[in-house]
Order: C-alpha cells, then structure tokens, then sequence
C-alpha cells in the first residue's frame, strides 16, 4: 500500500506552479528531512486560533466540496493542513494562510455584514474567489498556498485516494482501443 509521504510526491507534481514549501518539504522534495510522514500524531503547536480553525475548516471544504464523494472534511483535510503547517512550515511560511484567513474575515463583515462563520455557501465561494482575482491584500499568495493544501490533503488521504480514485495495486491487461467514455474513475497505482 502507497504511504502519504509517497502518495504526496505525486500529487505535488500535478501543480503548474511553484510548490508551497512546506509541502514539498513534507513529500521529501526538497531537502533531506527525516521527520515523521506527515499524518503521524498530532501537530506539535497549535498554528489557528478558533475561529481561523473554523474558516479554514468552511472553506477547505468548499475547494473539495461533497458530492457524490465525500468532500475535504470527511477527508480529514482540517487536521493535515493544521499538521502541515505546525511541523513542516516555517513560522514565516505560515504568514500567507494566517493572514488570508484573516483578510476573508475582514472581506466578508466589510462586504456581507456577517462573520464567516454565518456566511453562506455562496459567500465563501466569493470570498475564495476574491481571493483567487487577488481583489484585496495577499488574496493571491493565500489562495494559491490553500489549495494546494486542501488539494494535496484531500488526494494523499484514504478518502481521495480509495474513493475518488481507484486504487489497484496491479493494474489489469492493457487494451488500447478502451473506450474513454467507459470510464468511470482515474487509477492509481
């Protein structure tokens, strides 16, 4: 069976950007580190206050929503960005996620008159997309750190890797006139 730290490897190539360094410290891509895999314990310090805790946790899973899969949460994605941050990020690596969760706080009492954590669905996905069109200070640098974290967490945990995909160890005979239409998942191996 493939461990995270594998598993994280190979979802770290499938970005078309720079890696957010602490993931591709905890994949083993940069550097020689011989700290535990990532999902091993529980984070050495504690990198969110409550409420930052809670829209982290409301917009992972609005990244990886659930669908006919379960989504970031079900996926245990909170934990692993918490873990990640806490044992493989250096204090100023933590900054863009601390201080975009931070400014989202700001944008939706300035824009909605809410806190996040009475925000709607929608709200969030505008908040997150407001982010992304980098529409107010270090939304950009945030948006592209978080998610990677989210996506990274959610298809290097068993959720993504068993129930989004297919895991088959030894793949089966090869036919190349396979129809595209008659797949239903993407394999793994």
């Amino acid at each position: 069976m493939i461990d995270r730290r594998t598993a994280l490897a190979g979802v770290a190539a499938l970005f078309g950007t720079t890696l957010f360094a602490p993931i591709a410290r905890a994949a083993g891509l940069v550097g020689k580190d011989l700290r535990p895999v990532v999902s091993e314990g529980p984070p050495s310090v504690q990198v969110f206050t409550a409420p930052q805790r809670a829209l982290m946790t409301a917009l992972s899973e609005r990244v990886v929503p659930t669908t006919d899969t379960p989504g970031a949460i079900k996926a245990g994605v909170p934990a692993y960005i918490e873990k990640l941050l806490a044992d493989w990020a250096l204090p100023e690596e933590r900054v863009p996620i601390l201080a975009g969760l931070d400014a989202i706080e700001a944008k939706c009492l300035q824009d909605y008159k809410v806190p996040t954590a009475q925000a709607s669905a929608e709200q969030l996905d505008a908040l997150l997309t407001a982010a992304m069109n980098a529409q107010f200070a270090g939304g950009a640098d945030f948006f592209e750190a978080f998610r990677q974290l989210v996506v990274t967490g959610y298809y290097t945990s068993e959720i993504g890797m068993t129930q989004e995909q297919e895991y088959l160890p030894v793949p089966g005979e090869y036919h190349g006139d396979y129809l595209y239409s008659k797949v239903n998942k993407v394999y793994t191996a």
